[in-house]
């Protein structure tokens, strides 16, 4: 008997330091607010632009718009690309709660083949860190028409569509 009340007070302590740990935890996690944050949000218009296909040399810039919907300034700490091929610029003064501004995006054109590259931005908007993707494919140029080595000038003014 004695062996099953000691058992049985085991079990009652440990249930109560149980339910006595779990009260204090809850009472110390913070409790949702009603209130909107003031933090600074980034929101881009678009996070993808597609190049289409394009010409190797053509102009392989491209522009995300973006606007600070919060109610502090918006700061890019940093925008980088996945490679070298793709180089991002930004602006680095404080952009304003309610301003837009553009992250512009430089694709070196003269690399043939499929386009697909990442730019992340990194801020201290409320939504963190934002991916922003450019895809697409460069073409070589059709090549042009040069007149055969072996043929005289005059030959070669003939041969010249009119």
């Amino acid at each position: 008997m004695r062996r099953l009340n000691k058992a049985l007070h085991v079990i009652v302590l440990t249930t109560i330091c149980i339910s006595i740990a779990v009260l204090s935890v809850n009472a110390q996690s913070p409790k949702p607010s009603n209130k909107k944050s003031k933090a600074p949000k980034i929101i881009f218009d678009t996070t993808v632009h597609d190049y289409g296909n394009i010409m190797s040399g053509d102009d392989g810039t491209c522009e995300f718009k973006f606007k600070n919907t919060g109610k502090e300034p918006l700061i890019l700490t940093n925008v980088y690309s996945s490679c070298g091929c793709t180089v991002p610029s930004w602006p680095k003064e404080p952009i304003m709660p309610g301003k837009s501004e553009t992250i512009k995006v430089k694709y070196n054109t003269n690399r043939l083949g499929t386009i697909n590259k990442k730019v992340t931005v990194v801020s201290n908007a409320e939504n963190g860190t934002i991916e922003l993707f450019i895809k697409g494919n460069v073409s070589a140029k059709p090549a042009e028409t040069l007149p055969e080595k072996n043929q005289s000038p005059v030959e070669q003014k003939n041969n010249q569509p009119f």
